[in-house]
């Protein structure tokens, strides 16, 4: 087993299983498409509006199909094959990323239409991450053997954060020396090339399954049951969702880079710098876990690691130097990444084969659309009590539940998760 202080026998273990290395590969470049795309959009809408509240819209006209049929298909994800649903949601996402770049062809269709026709194709595609984000997890875990589980957890992050850097970097290249429609062009190339890499994939069958005996709607909301019944995974997930809710800042950067830092002709570049700062952070800090995986006290880990994104919350919103404002958002993402490792960890260790997808749907809600409701909680605040002080105060909401979360929950403080292995 590892611990804190030994390291991994083989820090690429899960990367030389030939299924895993395809499925990481498809994840990366989707990833990378849609995080170029989510920048693009960000950068739009304020140009077009000039308001940071429409920019929180999109995360919720993302945010409202996801929550929605996450549940179903959780569901799903442990009913149909997985590759299947892999397959047909990106598609639908691939359609969906099109449509975006055929709407940016002509530069004065939306100031004649209005920003609808984008928030109606983000509704799309928020339809299509409500199944990608179950099966994902559900079907990973089919790919590695069990004492797997924290490395590729940690590989599937460090790539995630990869795309998170590249992703905001390119977009705000592409934005600020191109144009609109060859950002969204690049982005719906990548999705395209994930997409090939899917067929490429076994299709694995599913787990098998107890015996049904249970109605559709007891089986759709096992997954809730499963979770509120755990106080190790219910804590985890919800330190993780809240502070998404209330500590995140990422979409406010397009307003803190004109008005705050005052980038002036650069903030479309300084917007992308920024946006990649955390993901920079994260990647160094899981190619410091794929050697030493934070799992023994994991429990500790997971709260010191909330605690300190909280903090640099705070710190981002009271400074006026990009520099600064760079290095805290590099260490919230290092902090931050110590978090989703832990906490994927915990969701593969603790959930039965049967009810991955069901499981992982509850996860989804819990901590995929917090990122698109974080959003605009963070548009809300903004414009209720400004800009400063709606990230100090979303920053002091994140350390104070944290507090909470650590007192209630005493199974969570003292968890060692290499005694699940």
């Amino acid at each position: 087993m590892s611990n804190q202080t030994t390291p991994s026998p083989d820090p690429f273990a899960a990367l030389r299983i030939r299924d895993f290395s395809v499925y990481a590969a498809a994840r990366f470049f989707l990833s990378l498409g849609v995080q170029i795309q989510s920048v693009v959009v960000g950068i739009q809408i304020y140009k077009l509006t000039h308001s940071a509240f429409q920019i929180g819209l999109i995360g919720l006209a993302e945010a409202i199909p996801y929550i929605g049929l996450s549940l179903f298909a959780g569901h799903v994800a442990d009913t149909v094959r997985r590759k299947k649903i892999m397959v047909s949601a990106t598609a639908f996402l691939l359609i969906a990323s099109w449509m975006l770049f055929a709407v940016s062809m002509n530069p004065n269709f939306l100031s004649d239409t209005g920003t609808w026709p984008v928030f109606g194709i983000i509704f799309c595609t928020g339809i299509a991450r409500g199944f990608l984000g179950p099966v994902f997890p559900a079907y990973m875990a089919q790919l590695v053997p069990r004492a797997l589980y924290a490395n590729a957890a940690t590989w599937q992050s460090n790539l995630w954060h990869a795309t998170a850097v590249l992703g905001p970097a390119l977009g705000g290249v592409l934005m600020g020396w191109m144009n609109t429609h060859v950002a969204y062009g690049t982005s719906s190339v990548l999705i395209s090339l994930s997409f090939v890499l899917m067929f490429f994939l076994t299709d694995h069958p599913l787990p098998p399954a107890k015996e049904i005996t249970e109605g559709i709607f007891k089986r759709i909301t096992a997954g809730f049951r499963f979770v509120f019944g755990n106080q190790i995974m219910l804590s985890a997930l919800a330190l993780d969702l809240f502070a998404v809710l209330f500590g995140g800042a990422v979409a406010m950067i397009p307003v803190f880079a004109s008005e705050v830092l005052h980038a002036g002709s650069d903030a479309d570049f300084v917007t992308g710098l920024l946006r990649a700062a955390p993901a920079a952070g994260a990647i160094i800090m899981g190619l410091i876990m794929t050697r030493f995986p934070p799992t023994r006290k994991a429990g500790r880990n997971l709260i010191l690691a909330i605690t300190g994104f909280g903090l640099c919350m705070i710190v981002f919103a009271l400074s006026t130097s990009i520099t600064l404002s760079f290095i805290v958002l590099f260490l919230s993402g290092a902090f931050d990444n110590v978090s989703v490792i832990i906490r994927h960890t915990i969701l593969q260790l603790m959930t039965p084969d049967d009810m991955r997808g069901r499981v992982a749907a509850v996860n989804g809600v819990f901590i995929g659309s917090s990122n698109e409701i974080g959003e605009f909680e963070s548009g809300l605040a903004a414009r209720v009590m400004g800009n400063v002080p709606s990230v100090i105060f979303g920053g002091c909401m994140t350390v104070l539940i944290v507090l909470g979360v650590a007192a209630a929950a005493p199974k969570l403080r003292k968890l060692n998760l290499d005694k699940y292995v």
